[in-house]
């Protein structure tokens, strides 16, 4: 693929921060040791908040987590030095009426238990469902209006048992929505003490530029995140989105690092059971079916398995590659993935010390340009 980003590559397969720098500061990027953890701390966008660049996504507590795992998960992860959490009103997923914001009380209980400022917190307001499928938030009613930014906020605020939210994303962009009435609300919550930082996810390149010139004309609080689909089998965020990330001071929130457990092999010989897509595959409606098919097709399994031998090549897995490959793009902050086990969580965890060199970098570019947008489709064309 031509115009690849810039990473960091002069650097061997494998290595250990701690062999290479105690204290930098390298584009706003900060790497230390502390007490024995090697992590990086990046700012988010041109705001004030520092973060992990590995951080923990929450999609699956309540669901497929009970609490107890939950909080297990969240414990290791605070204890490997992620201090970055990230939620939504519409979590667990696949999202019910009878679930909805079972995630937030679940994290909020754990969170009620920490230092509140030792923890970066975000989550979404939900959004229209854009013909997918009708949000089961507030009776389907997800415009991104005044009223509903506010009471959403408001709302996640008491499931999460906090004053406040880190950063305060829209889950789905709203295009009928004149950005100026989105933005105002965010900017009311964020001078009322309520938000700290606002971020959007699921968006065009189209609309995350409108809405920064939306905020430049009327002084209203940018959008310093974009969270959207990213990985080895869809890199599309590495041409038009990168550029407007770049040169807007912006800073991408992969999310599903992992090509929803694809890259991880997992899906090679036969849909595993308990696996979200197996289900959706098996039980799905229509919009999940497809939108398990657009994860799981030939093109992306045969590019996992490919990610697979040039992980085996140089001594880690295929899921610590996919993580470190995606946290070493100059325009991402932090890498957002999840977990089902406190083992997938370590597999995921033993990217924080993995830094991929000049060799296997164009080693998976090489097999981009054979099997181009594995995934056929990210789903922002049905914006």
């Amino acid at each position: 693929m031509a115009g690849h980003p810039k990473r960091s590559q002069d650097r061997p397969h494998v290595v250990s921060l701690a062999e290479t720098v105690i204290m930098g500061e390298i584009q706003d990027s900060i790497q230390f040791v502390r007490s024995g953890i090697s992590m990086q701390w990046r700012r988010l966008g041109g705001s004030g908040l520092v973060v992990s660049d590995l951080c923990m996504g929450t999609m699956t507590f309540g669901g497929q987590c009970d609490e107890r795992l939950s909080h297990a998960i969240c414990d290791r992860a605070s204890d490997a030095g992620i201090d970055f959490f990230d939620a939504a009103e519409l979590y667990p997923v696949p999202p019910t009426a009878d679930r909805f914001g079972v995630t937030e009380e679940i994290f909020g209980r754990w969170l009620s238990t920490k230092q509140r400022e030792t923890v970066i917190v975000a989550t979404k307001v939900t959004g229209p469902g854009h013909g997918w499928f009708k949000p089961p938030v507030r009776h389907g009613k997800t415009t991104l209006d005044r009223h509903q930014i506010i009471a959403a906020c408001d709302d996640s605020l008491r499931r999460l048992q906090t004053d406040y939210i880190d950063l305060y994303q829209t889950h789905w962009p709203d295009h009928g929505m004149p950005y100026e009435e989105v933005l105002g609300a965010l900017t009311e919550l964020k001078d009322a003490g309520k938000i700290r930082v606002a971020g959007c996810s699921n968006e065009t390149s189209w609309g995350l530029m409108k809405s920064l010139w939306a905020a430049d004309q009327s002084k209203l609080q940018r959008y310093h995140t974009v969270q959207n689909n990213f990985s080895l089998i869809n890199r599309r965020c590495e041409s038009e989105l990168a550029q407007v990330c770049r040169r807007e001071q912006v800073s991408l929130l992969p999310y599903s690092p992992l090509g929803g457990g694809v890259l991880t092999g997992k899906y090679q010989k036969e849909n595993p059971v308990g696996a979200r897509f197996s289900a959706y595959l098996d039980n799905g409606n229509d919009r999940q079916k497809a939108m398990a098919n657009r994860f799981v097709n030939s093109r992306t399994l045969e590019t996992a398995r490919r990610v697979s031998e040039i992980a085996d090549s140089i001594g880690t897995t295929a899921t610590a590659l996919s993580i470190a490959w995606s946290r070493q793009h100059d325009f991402v902050a932090s890498t957002i993935f999840g977990a089902t086990t406190l083992q997938q969580l370590e597999e995921s965890l033993a990217a924080r010390d993995l830094i991929l060199d000049q060799e296997t970098l164009e080693r998976i570019d090489e097999l981009d340009r054979e099997i181009p947008n594995p995934m056929t489709e990210d789903g922002l064309r049905r914006l």
